[in-house]
């Protein structure tokens, strides 16, 4: 089989990007998320299998080296920083944290509380938090770009943009809707710092890429957006690390819009309806769990024992324990003493004026 034609040039970009953005340290802070993403994620399938949870609960497992890396490489709001914008998606739990949702804000969420970001009004990933930039994704597959591409719009009219940057995170399915194709071809015409981190993971839902996009590669669609594309293995930690960060310098420098697109397998169902059965065994052999390629690795060079490996592990599970306990202790939402109201403000029009005059009546 012939190589990509673009595989020979990203192979070189990636090794010199993992020189910039792939130190030791570096990956060991990227395992140290990816490991608190599935201690969490662990943590989140036994309370919906106890039943403590409303409705699903959707996991990120086999995608945490890809997520990770996203959180880890954008600035984060602050008192003296307006900070990077991120919409992610259902699986990108490693990513959230790593840009700085705070763990009772996760079991805040799942047990819909009313200390939560979404205040009890929505579980499961449905949730954001504005003041953070971190977007509060819907179901709608693709929808979330447009948001970003907005945002980084606003900005740029408003003489505020600077050096900021925004992530969309998208699937292969997502890929092929209007929303997606619209969003992104308007911030490849305005030439806006977005980045579209795509996860390939074979499957969307249970179609497979045979039967979701024709072309040879989803990067191929980079050629035809005008934007700057980036492939990587999503199941090595190192080539996330780089291939994400890259696309950020990039699109913080002036480069405009950048895809980079990760190819992996997703290591659980949709949901945890889907028990994932379509799934052959032979496309399951040719993908690894990222999680456990970069703990081997790491350990194989040295750069952790076994010892300082079980520490983090520890580490995730006190972290997850006592925030399950804190978002368990606190309120749940009552409808007789909610204050939020569905509107930006609550007096759209003033009072409502009944005289003649107001609808067209005499004096």
């Amino acid at each position: 089989m012939n190589a990509h034609p673009l595989d020979i040039r990203h192979a070189l970009a990636l090794l010199q990007a993992k020189a910039r953005w792939a130190s030791d340290a570096e990956r060991l802070r990227h395992l140290r998320w990816m490991i608190l993403a599935r201690v969490v994620d662990e943590r989140t399938f036994a309370l919906y299998k106890s039943g403590e949870m409303t409705g699903n609960a959707f996991l990120g497992r086999g995608q945490e080296a890809l997520a990770a890396a996203i959180g880890m490489n954008l600035r984060r709001p602050g008192p003296a920083e307006q900070g990077d914008v991120f919409a992610p998606l259902i699986r990108d739990l490693a990513g959230r944290l790593s840009f700085g949702e705070a763990i009772v804000d996760v079991f805040r969420t799942q047990l819909m509380k009313r200390t939560g970001p979404m205040r009890g009004r929505d579980g499961n990933v449905h949730r954001g938090n504005l003041s953070q930039s971190m977007l509060p994704m819907i179901s709608h597959l693709g929808a979330m770009v447009s948001p970003v591409v907005g945002f980084l719009l606003a900005r740029r009219l408003r003489g505020t943009l600077a050096d900021s940057v925004g992530v969309a995170s998208i699937g292969d399915g997502g890929m092929s809707t209007g929303a997606l194709h619209e969003g992104l071809n308007a911030a490849a015409v305005e030439r806006l710092p977005l980045v579209l981190v795509v996860a390939n993971n074979q499957v969307s839902y249970s179609t497979f890429n045979d039967r979701s996009f024709a072309c040879a590669d989803l990067l191929d669609r980079a050629i035809g957006y005008g934007v700057h594309g980036t492939a990587c293995d999503g199941t090595d930690a190192e080539e996330c690390l780089a291939a994400v960060g890259e696309a950020i310098r990039r699109a913080r420098s002036g480069g405009g819009t950048q895809m980079v697109v990760a190819t992996l397998l997703r290591l659980s169902g949709h949901g945890t309806h889907d028990d994932a059965s379509y799934i052959t065994p032979e496309l399951k052999a040719r993908f690894g769990d990222c999680l456990e390629l970069a703990q081997d690795r790491l350990l194989a060079q040295g750069l952790i024992d076994r010892a300082g490996l079980e520490g983090m592990w520890e580490e995730a599970r006190q972290l997850t324990a006592a925030a399950v306990d804190q978002a368990r202790a606190e309120a749940d939402p009552n409808p007789e003493e909610e204050d939020w109201c569905a509107y930006s403000v609550r007096d759209l029009a003033g009072p409502l004026d009944q005289s003649p005059q107001a609808h067209g009546g005499g004096p």
